[in-house]
C-alpha cells in the first residue's frame, strides 16, 4: 500500500474572503497565496458556520454545526472529547501536530496563565506535537513560547507596553483603529512571523516514515492591525478600496445595533478607513510571505509531491463596512472566508463557486486521511471534485444552503436569500437579497413581497439545522459584555413599546 500523503492545514485569523489577489481584489498583495490558487481550487463561496472565534473554531473542529455543539460564543467552552477530526486523522495513522493560535478554550479568565498548562487539552483533541500560542491581544496577559522567545531578546516589556497602551484602547472603544501604531518589534519577531518560522522548522526537523498533519494557525491578521512598518509601507492608503460606507438601514437588527456601538466608528472618513484597511492587508501580506517561506521549505524536501495544502480562516473582518468593525454579524464581509486547496503536486488552478463551508474542510480532511468520519456530520469532501478537475460534472457543485450561527441567531443563505432568525421562537429578523442588493442594506423582513421565500427557507431549510438544537446548551450560554448589551437592548426596547389597550 503507498503511503499516505501529508497534510497541512493554514488556518489564519480573521481574513476576509475577497481580500485576496486570486479572487480580483484591486489592492491586496497575495503573492504566494495566489501562486497556491495557481497550482490549487479556489472554492470562492466559502463560508463560516460562524462569525466569531470559539464557535467557529469548535464547528472546523468537530464538523458540528454551532447549535449542536453549542459554543455561541466566546465565553463557552467545548469539551475537548468531543468528536474531533484531529482525533480521527492521528487514529488512522497520522502523526498530528498544531503551531499558533488554537482558541479552543476561552482566554482571560480562570487561573491559568501559559499556553503550556493547556498540553493535556490539545492531546485530548488528538494533537500529539503541541506548540500553542495566543493570539495578540492575550499576549499581553498570557505567557507561550512566543512571550518566552521575546523575553529572552528582551523585547517582552516592549511588546507588552504596545499592547496596553494601544491594543487596548482599541478593544475597549478608547482608541480608533486608524490610530494604532506599527509594530515596536523588528518584523522578525513579529507574533506572525514567529508562527511562520516556528511552522518552517517543524517541517525542516520531521524525518520520520509516518505521514504527518500539521495546522499551522496564524494568530493574524486578527486585530489589532499591528502590522509592521516595512509592511504598511508596502502599501498607499489612498488607493484602497474604501467599501461600503452606508449605515444599515432600518429595521437593524438588535445584535447588529450592539455591534455597531461596540465598533465605535461613528464619523469614519473615507480616508481614515483606507488607512485602517491599509494596516489590515499589511499583516496579511506579512502571513502570505510566510505562507511561500513554509511552501519553499516542502519544495527543499522534496515534499510538495505528496503533501495536500489547505488555506482558509475562522472568520471574516468587516473593516469599517457599515461602519462596524470586527465580526459577529452575518454580512458578507465577517462571513465568507479565504479557502485554497492544493492536491500534491499541484493542477492547474480553477475555481469553484459553489458553497462550502468549515464541515467541507473537515470532511474533506477525513477523506485524505482515509480517516473515521465524524458521526452525523453534514460536510460533504470536496476532495472528488478536486481529482475530476474543472470539466468534471460535479466541478462547481456546492451546498444547497449554508448555516451560521453566533450570540443566539442563526443564519441561512442560498446564494442569494439570506435570512437571520431567532432559534428558540423561530422568528425572523433578518432577511437580504443579495441579487438585487449586494451590499445587503436592506433588511427586507417587513417586505410581504419576501414573505413566501422567507417561510420556505424557514420551514425547508433552517427547521432541518434547527431539529438539531441543543435548547438546554442555548439557554446556559455563557454571556460576555456584547451579550449584556444586547439583553439590555432588549429589555429597554420592551419598555418602551406600548402596551395595546
Amino acid at each position: 500500500m503507498s503511503k499516505k500523503p501529508n497534510i497541512i492545514y493554514i488556518f489564519s485569523d480573521q481574513h476576509r474572503g475577497d481580500t485576496l489577489g486570486s479572487v480580483g481584489h484591486p489592492a491586496i498583495l497575495t503573492p504566494n497565496l495566489d501562486k497556491l490558487a495557481s497550482e490549487g481550487v479556489n472554492f470562492i463561496n466559502c463560508f463560516t458556520n460562524s462569525p466569531l472565534c470559539m464557535p467557529a473554531r469548535a464547528s472546523m473542529m468537530t464538523g458540528q454545526y454551532v447549535c449542536e455543539h453549542g459554543i455561541w460564543t466566546n465565553n463557552n467552552e467545548l469539551d475537548p472529547m468531543s468528536p474531533s477530526h484531529v482525533r480521527n486523522i492521528r487514529d488512522a495513522g497520522y502523526h498530528t501536530a498544531v503551531i499558533g493560535k488554537t482558541h479552543l478554550y476561552r482566554h482571560g479568565v480562570g487561573s491559568w496563565k501559559d499556553t503550556r498548562e493547556k498540553i493535556d487539552v490539545l492531546k485530548d483533541w488528538g494533537f500529539i506535537d503541541t506548540h500553542e500560542l495566543t493570539g495578540p491581544l492575550a499576549t499581553g496577559r498570557h505567557d507561550s513560547p512566543y512571550t518566552d522567545y521575546l523575553k529572552e531578546k528582551g523585547l517582552l516589556k516592549k511588546h507588552r507596553e504596545y499592547i496596553a497602551e494601544y491594543a487596548w484602547n482599541w478593544a475597549r472603544g478608547t482608541a480608533k483603529p486608524w490610530t494604532v501604531p506599527p509594530c515596536p518589534l523588528p518584523a522578525e519577531d513579529h507574533l506572525d512571523s514567529y508562527t511562520g518560522r516556528t511552522a518552517m522548522e517543524w517541517l525542516q526537523n520531521y524525518n520520520t516514515d509516518k505521514p504527518f498533519y500539521l495546522q499551522i494557525l496564524f494568530p493574524g491578521p486578527h486585530d489589532p492591525f499591528d502590522s509592521p512598518q516595512e509592511y504598511r509601507d508596502m502599501y498607499k492608503p489612498e488607493e484602497m478600496p474604501i467599501g461600503i460606507m452606508e449605515w444599515p438601514q432600518n429595521p437593524v437588527a438588535r445584535y447588529v445595533r450592539m455591534v455597531l456601538r461596540w465598533s465605535g466608528l461613528k464619523g469614519m472618513t473615507p480616508a481614515q478607513k483606507q488607512t485602517l484597511r491599509t494596516y489590515y492587508y499589511a499583516k496579511i501580506t506579512l502571513i502570505d510571505d510566510y505562507i511561500g517561506r513554509i511552501m519553499r521549505v516542502l519544495e527543499e524536501k522534496g515534499s510538495l509531491d505528496n503533501t495536500w495544502l489547505f488555506y482558509n480562516s475562522d472568520h471574516g473582518e468587516m473593516l469599517g463596512d457599515h461602519m462596524m468593525s470586527h465580526k459577529i454579524v452575518f454580512y458578507d464581509g465577517a462571513l465568507r472566508v479565504p479557502l485554497i486547496i492544493r492536491p500534491p503536486g499541484g493542477v492547474k488552478g480553477w475555481q469553484c463557486k459553489g458553497l462550502t463551508d468549515h464541515l467541507d474542510v473537515a470532511t474533506s480532511l477525513i477523506d485524505i486521511a482515509q480517516a473515521e468520519p465524524l458521526t452525523g456530520c453534514d460536510g460533504r469532501s470536496l476532495i472528488p471534485q478536486i481529482v475530476d478537475g474543472p470539466t468534471g460534472v460535479e466541478a462547481q457543485k456546492g451546498k444547497e444552503v449554508i448555516f451560521s450561527e453566533v450570540y443566539g441567531f442563526s443564519m441561512v443563505f442560498n446564494g442569494r436569500y439570506k435570512m437571520v432568525v431567532n432559534p428558540m421562537t423561530r422568528k425572523p429578523v433578518e432577511f437580504y437579497d443579495l441579487k438585487e442588493d449586494p451590499n445587503e442594506l436592506k433588511n427586507l423582513i417587513r417586505d410581504p413581497s419576501y414573505e413566501s421565500i422567507s417561510k420556505e427557507l424557514l420551514n425547508k431549510q433552517l427547521s432541518r439545522l434547527l431539529n438539531h438544537l441543543d435548547e438546554e446548551k442555548l439557554k446556559n450560554m455563557r454571556v460576555g459584555n456584547l451579550s449584556k448589551q444586547i439583553e439590555k437592548e432588549i429589555k429597554n426596547e420592551k419598555r418602551q413599546t406600548p402596551t395595546k389597550k
